[in-house]
């Protein structure tokens, strides 16, 4: 296999659609396309076998299918197909298009290499969520911020400081040069490791922003619930329509109650708050 080379992966009309998607976001994908029953997505540097068994687990009625992904430059191909959102007072927007809009509503985002252009509907759910909660002066933790389009929406609805924890390294220079492009490197503070970490660090946060997958937003659970001022609350994104009810059930064990929320397509957002 040459290094870095994609694989279209295909999963035909599975029976546990949830299930089988957070094995594809685990096994690498960064989206997921649905294409009338089936789930779309690419991996890179794929084991074939390992897909299929981990999705065998998943659905043992999985039909998967694999084929090339086409190669294509996706320095030119990003400038047409990234488009700028609005998500109520804020605009996610890549470069070339940021003129369109004021410097106060736009979230700048070079879409690089790094998760969080505002195309995916967990950034748009954690976005809209946001801006019924985050005041001026509040800090802010954003926990695996990829591109930092959440802690960058952060400063711009008013909060005086904004960390934003990523563990992958090869997104931090992005999320940096985010930073610098919006204008806010003075009140976002890009940080580098494991947010389970680095989150004690920092605290107390009035806001803990995570749009992450559901597993592992079960795990950091106990260390946001430490790091939150009182009357604090998390706001959580990554978690699929289908898990709504595991989730709450997860919330309520933990000593949470929701206290808003956003739906869009498979996905559902949440604001939560300790009991």
């Amino acid at each position: 296999m040459i290094p870095g080379s994609w694989t279209s992966v295909r999963v035909r009309a599975p029976r546990n659609r949830a299930a089988v998607a957070s094995a594809l976001f685990e096994l690498g994908a960064e989206g997921i396309h649905e294409l009338d029953d089936d789930l779309i997505t690419h991996i890179r540097d794929i084991d074939r076998s390992r897909v299929d068994t981990i999705l065998q687990q998943a659905d043992a009625g999985a039909r998967v299918e694999f084929s090339p992904t086409p190669m294509i430059d996706w320095s030119s191909e990003w400038r047409s197909r990234i488009a700028s959102h609005r998500v109520g007072r804020l605009v996610v927007t890549p470069p070339w298009l940021a003129h369109r809009f004021t410097e106060a509503e736009r979230i700048t985002i070079d879409p690089g290499m790094a998760f969080g252009t505002g195309d995916h509907e967990t950034t748009r759910g954690v976005l809209s969520l946001m801006q019924r909660v985050i005041r001026d002066g509040d800090v802010v933790a954003d926990l695996g911020a990829g591109s930092a389009v959440l802690a960058i929406g952060a400063a711009k609805l008013g909060a005086r400081r904004a960390v934003a924890i990523e563990l992958d390294p090869d997104a931090i220079g992005n999320a940096e040069e985010n930073t610098r492009t919006n204008r806010v490197f003075d009140t976002v503070t890009v940080l580098q490791g494991d947010a389970k970490l680095l989150l004690p660090l920092i605290a107390p946060v009035r806001v803990v922003l995570a749009n992450i997958i559901s597993a592992v937003l079960i795990e950091l659970l106990p260390v946001v619930k430490s790091a939150l001022e009182d009357q604090g609350v998390a706001i959580l994104g990554g978690i699929l329509s289908a898990e709504k009810d595991e989730m709450q059930s997860e919330f309520r064990n933990g000593g949470w109650r929701v206290v808003d929320s956003d739906e869009e397509g498979l996905w559902w957002s949440v604001t939560i708050a300790l009991q």
